[in-house]
């Protein structure tokens, strides 16, 4: 018996979405299955950060989900902690930089960049 795995839901605000296009156009010619990698590795203060980097094309076995037009990969390890996150992206006059809605975590450092669950 096999188990399904839960589908992934993880979604980027109009702003997060603009700002990735942005940076994906800097990187000049991207190929059409380029995207955006959402990932949660080991490490900051509070024991999980997040990492974002744009990618070419997702890995064999990356969920991959689309948001306002941009294509999300999500590795396995990833997906548990990034179920329902929203990212988005806020610019001030001091400070600019994506910020994670995370339903997961239970706790976050001062400087929100890494979590617990």
């Amino acid at each position: 018996m096999t188990t399904a795995q839960q589908p992934t839901t993880i979604s980027l605000t109009a702003a997060a979405a603009d700002e990735v296009r942005k940076v994906m156009a800097q990187e000049g010619e991207l190929p059409a299955t380029a995207g955006l990698r959402v990932a949660v590795m080991p490490g900051g203060c509070s024991g999980f950060k997040y990492s974002l980097n744009i990618e070419d094309r997702p890995l064999d076995d990356d969920v991959v989900v689309e948001s306002h037009g941009v294509r999300l990969f999500v590795d396995t390890f990833s997906a548990q902690y990034l179920n329902g996150v929203t990212v988005d992206y806020r610019s001030t006059f001091q400070e600019s930089g994506f910020l994670f809605d995370n339903p997961n975590a239970t706790g976050s450092c001062g400087c929100g960049t890494s979590f617990t669950v």
